[in-house]
């Protein structure tokens, strides 16, 4: 799971033919040397420079934090549904309903995490301290969700959709934080844009570990008995996360080299008001996370009963790493197009792998190929999705004067998460109980096709409905240096 945007640096040099008197000075940040230039009267701010170097150990802790999210995050995103039904004891069609009315609910804290990081003032920083108050609700929370209790009915159905609610929300207040810190870690552009690299590697490392290796792991420790196995497996996996986020908090320093004003509440809306860019985003975003979830929570069903090899399951989601190829190739592909057309070629290479596997026929190397382009695509698609989140907190800025990062980013990447990972699951589940899937038994050849479908087709229908909102982005895109160069002027003027 990514809940990541690349943010543009806020230190702006503004340069003029006949430039104003200047005055020089110096002054330690946190160890930083930070050189300023001030301009009397009228003039404005020239330039600002610094020997900002984040250090190595410093970018490995904060990949820390992402790692620690998608370790457990992505077992739930990629096993919760089948978890349900298979371990649990839920009807699918319960589980489906469970996990859509859960994920709205669940949705509606995004905005108010990020005015909360707008508004915390704390001896460690603003996005710091959330990484050491969340580590252990969020690890319990979830550890909570994969326990089986000793209830049976409406009392276990209730127990499930508490947890999910809870995970989900203790999940926002920890990975929020996780964009909203970057630029007060260094005010160096670069270094930032490493920094974010490196978080984007501990991500991936940690869903690489979530989506391969939990399965295994849980049917070794718990043997026949399956609710006891998940139960220590995730438990163990909640350990080393809640480790992960301690030492990030530990080994994070926020410098708060660039001052930011208190955004209010009614400021917040007022950002979102008419930032039609910005809600193409978010609508594009939930529509991605629906195709996805529908892949990834049909993905143990079709292994286990389609292709009646349950070890597939757990080789097929370690291959999903190769998203980073996909990843790694996206600034390069933004560079010879645009953004909205990068993510039009990165879903379409989605879609080609989606309907190669579609048309296997159930040959393994054929179903691989298709799932490696399926996976590249998707990969480079969220990448590029989050990275627009940022552009269009500038976009707001500019229509309505106000900057309200946290509030725009939290919903243009955590609602859009919850809500389209809800769809995602609520819309299989759906398709499985009506062609009369029955949980841990022998399919029908209805049921069988119901999963084919779920699993290979539905996803490429959604991710072809994903394109339209980006190309309706691209007329905003082209505004883009518009906004930035108008933007400069103003802040100099204000400076």
């Amino acid at each position: 799971m990514y809940d990541c945007f690349f943010p543009q640096s806020s230190v702006t040099a503004v340069f003029e033919e006949q430039p104003q008197p200047c005055h020089y000075s110096k002054k330690i940040v946190e160890g930083v040397l930070i050189m300023e230039t001030t301009r009397d009267h009228v003039g404005t701010v020239a330039t600002v420079e610094n020997d900002d170097h984040l250090p190595l150990h410093r970018k490995i802790t904060y990949a820390f934090t992402d790692m620690s999210g998608n370790l457990l995050y992505c077992i739930i995103s990629g096993y919760l549904l089948y978890f349900f039904t298979e371990v649990f004891g839920l009807s699918v069609g319960v589980a489906g309903t469970l996990l859509l009315v859960a994920r709205f609910f669940d949705a509606l804290d995004a905005p108010i995490w990020g005015i909360i990081i707008d508004h915390t003032h704390s001896k460690y920083g603003k996005s710091r301290p959330w990484f050491l108050w969340m580590a252990l609700p969020f690890t319990l929370f979830v550890w909570l969700l994969f326990t089986t209790p000793n209830l049976s009915g409406t009392a276990k159905i209730v127990y499930a959709g508490v947890m999910y609610i809870l995970a989900g929300i203790s999940y926002t207040g920890m990975s929020t934080p996780i964009t909203a810190v970057l630029p007060n870690l260094t005010s160096d552009p670069q270094e930032r844009t490493v920094a974010n690299s490196f978080r984007m590697v501990g991500g991936n490392i940690g869903n690489f570990f979530a989506v391969t290796f939990i399965l295994p792991f849980a049917n070794l420790l718990g043997g026949a008995d399956k609710q006891k196995g998940w139960s220590l497996a995730v438990g163990i996996y909640a350990i080393v996360a809640f480790i992960l986020l301690v030492v990030a908090f530990l080994d994070m320093r926020e410098k708060n080299i660039e001052s930011t004003k208190t955004v209010t509440i009614k400021q917040s809306f007022k950002a979102a008001k008419g930032n039609w860019p910005w809600v193409l985003i978010v609508l594009a975003n939930v529509i991605y996370w629906a195709a996805l979830m529908t892949r990834n929570s049909t993905l143990a069903y079709y292994f286990q009963y389609n292709m009646n090899n349950q070890s597939l399951i757990s080789l097929f989601n370690g291959v999903s790493i190769i998203q980073v190829v996909g990843m790694a190739t996206i600034p390069f592909l933004v560079k010879a197009t645009s953004k909205w057309a990068a993510t039009v070629i990165a879903l379409s290479v989605a879609i080609l792998g989606q309907v190669i596997m579609g048309i296997s026929g159930g040959n393994f190397v054929v179903l691989m190929i298709g799932w490696c382009l399926a996976c590249i695509g998707s990969g480079s698609a969220c990448t590029m999705f989050f990275a627009m989140v940022g552009d269009t907190v500038d976009f707001g800025e500019w229509k309505s004067g106000i900057r309200a990062a946290g509030f725009l980013t939290a919903i243009g990447s955590s609602f859009c998460i919850k809500m389209g990972s809800g769809l995602g699951s609520f819309l299989p589940a759906q398709i499985l109980k009506a062609f009369g899937y029955v949980a841990d038994k022998a399919q029908t050849a209805t049921a069988l096709s119901g999963i084919s479908f779920s699993f290979l087709w539905l996803p490429a229908i959604i991710f072809a409905i994903n394109i339209i909102p980006m190309v309706l982005y691209r007329k905003y895109e082209k505004q883009e240096a518009t906004v930035r160069a108008d933007l400069a002027k103003r802040h100099a003027a204000e400076a």
